[in-house]
C-alpha cells in the first residue's frame, strides 16, 4: 500500500512504470476458434527503482537487478504474483493513471510450419 498523500514527502519525484507483459497463444487445426492460451510467466516492471518499489513493496522481485540505487532506472524488476489485474490495481491506489496502452497477439498454427514459412 502506498502511503498516504499527507506522509509523502514534499520533494518527492513524479515518475511513470511500464508495466509489461507476454502471453502466447496457440492452436490446433481441430479448434481453429477455439484459442488456448497459457499462463502469463512474469509481469516486468520497469521505471524509477525508488518508485517502483514504493508502489509494488514487497511483492517486486529485484533477483535479476540488485545492486542498482533507488535514484536509477531499471527494466529488469518482475513481480512475485501473476494477475495483471493487481499490478494495475496497486499502481491506481498510488495515484497512478494510464496514459498509453498496446498489445499484440502471435498465434501460431501446430503442425503448419514449413521451411518457407519459418
Amino acid at each position: 500500500m502506498c502511503p498516504p498523500p499527507s506522509l509523502v514527502p514534499a520533494d518527492r519525484k513524479s515518475g511513470f512504470i511500464t508495466v509489461g507483459y507476454r502471453g502466447s497463444c496457440t492452436m490446433g487445426r481441430e479448434s481453429q476458434t477455439d484459442a488456448k492460451f497459457r499462463r502469463v510467466p512474469r509481469i516486468m516492471i520497469c521505471g524509477r527503482i525508488a518508485l517502483a518499489k514504493e508502489v509494488f513493496g514487497e511483492t517486486l522481485n529485484e533477483s535479476r537487478d540488485p545492486d542498482r540505487t533507488p535514484d536509477r532506472y531499471t527494466s529488469r524488476f518482475y513481480l512475485k504474483f501473476k494477475h495483471l489485474e493487481r499490478s494495475f490495481d496497486m499502481l491506481s491506489e498510488c495515484g497512478f493513471q494510464m496514459v498509453a496502452c498496446n498489445s499484440s497477439v502471435t498465434a501460431s498454427f501446430v503442425n503448419q510450419h514449413t521451411d518457407d514459412k519459418i
